[in-house]
């Protein structure tokens, strides 16, 4: 049985946080040649201060984190935080190995849409590594387009990094726009 569920819980942040730095462990093996360059990319993030005060980050009002259960256990994450006006960030897109291939991903990126407007948000951004191509396509297949770089720890002038936005409706499916972002 898969679900997904709101974290705010000790325990569902404790396993949000074991979800997210298992996606980096996930991505120090598939990209080994890459360790430093990730390692750079999540210190400019201060990934692990945002994992030590998670509800600043990623729980209301502003925020918000999804875990996706497949077979009683959390298999997958996402996380969303805000940015500027009606802006925010996706983060942390994960699905542990053994739970890929049923729809985990997506399911959680419309979820988080979904949530992210009735949070009041209408659009919603994010930034990956150009070499996590599995990701990049399954954004650019829910609407996601490039855009200019979004100013986050400094990360607008490193050419690794591929930002994207989408529009946000009510049905919660979402618009892209083919200008490449708004403001």
């Amino acid at each position: 049985m898969t679900g997904i569920r709101k974290v705010r819980t000790p325990d569902e942040i404790n396993a949000a946080r074991d979800l997210a730095r298992d996606f980096v462990a996930f991505l120090h093996q598939r990209y080994p040649e890459m360790q430093a360059e990730i390692d750079d990319y999540l210190t400019r993030q201060d990934f692990e201060g945002q994992l030590r005060a998670f509800a600043a980050h990623f729980g209301p009002p502003g925020g918000e984190c999804l875990i996706a259960d497949h077979r009683g256990q959390p298999a997958g994450v996402v996380m969303l935080k805000a940015l500027d006006g009606p802006a925010c960030e996706m983060n942390r897109l994960f699905v542990r190995p053994e739970a890929r291939g049923a729809g985990l991903g997506r399911a959680l990126c419309e979820a988080l849409f979904r949530e992210a407007y009735a949070l009041g948000y209408r659009e919603i951004r994010l930034s990956a590594l150009y070499r996590h191509v599995e990701a990049l396509a399954l954004y650019r297949a829910l609407g996601f387009v490039e855009c200019r770089p979004f100013e986050r720890g400094g990360d607008g002038g490193d050419d690794r990094i591929i930002f994207m936005s989408r529009r946000l409706d009510d049905t919660g499916a979402g618009r892209h726009d083919p200008q490449g972002g708004g403001d």
